[in-house]
């Protein structure tokens, strides 16, 4: 089962992921408020958790990306038997690094950018992208569907606010592999946090920044790995 982060729903992120189809069922999730779901004038990633955990059935590998991170992380928490495995790209859980300078700076930038409710979505998404370094020029006005993605995006409650329940992850003994882009201090910050936490495996895949799974292999060969492996281990 595959969770999007912020912006890019569905296929759009995990394109590169469709070959896993010649092993594995791929449930492919289209988080609530963004296409073709209706639009939503918030959301919330405890609510979005329990909604995952309900559809997972047992030896499900739940893999996140970012803010899907975060919601799986969650998920996992409420419904540990059901899975697999489960693995975080890049998952933007900031509180459990918050103390730590790169993630304060960056939750500081981002903060003014996702309260604020009065900004137009072109731009939310210009402030929004640049804040995570990214200066890719932006069509006026936006294209319809950019338009949905941005308005679902500014919906979402700020993924720092997430408590993630360790211990009860502890107990439930998951097998977790924590993979990051190495381009970031303040995402390895919160992927260095996680991986002492649960005692996760850890890998870094760079040259695609925050969108690690984009580049298919060897991401992808990373992913089929550990999957085999927790299917070994949980025989």
């Amino acid at each position: 089962m595959l969770v999007h982060g912020s912006l890019a729903p569905g296929w759009e992120t995990w394109s590169e992921q469709r070959e896993l189809a010649n092993d594995y069922s791929l449930v492919v999730l289209h988080r609530p408020g963004y296409p073709p779901n209706s639009p939503l004038q918030s959301s919330d990633f405890n609510r979005e958790a329990t909604e995952v955990a309900a559809m997972l059935e047992a030896g499900t590998h739940l893999v996140g990306h970012s803010y899907g991170a975060v919601v799986a992380l969650l998920a996992a928490a409420a419904a540990p038997a059901r899975l697999a495995s489960l693995t975080l790209i890049e998952p933007a859980a900031f509180g459990v690094a918050r103390g730590h300078p790169a993630v304060d700076e960056l939750v500081e930038r981002m903060t003014p950018i996702v309260t604020d409710r009065a900004q137009s979505r072109r731009t939310f998404l210009l402030r929004f992208l640049e804040a995570l370094g990214s200066s890719e020029p932006l069509p006026d006005p936006l294209p319809p569907g950019l338009e949905a993605r941005a308005a679902a995006a500014m919906a979402e409650r700020p993924p720092w606010e997430a408590t993630i329940p360790f211990e009860e992850l502890r107990r439930a003994e998951l097998r977790v592999l924590i993979v990051s882009g190495g381009h970031s201090p303040a995402f390895d910050a919160v992927c260095d946090v996680i991986e002492a936490e649960l005692g996760a495996a850890r890998a870094t895949i760079p040259g695609n920044g925050h969108e690690v799974q984009a580049l298919g292999e060897p991401f992808n060969q990373r992913l089929r790995q550990f999957m085999g492996d927790a299917l070994n281990a949980n025989a």
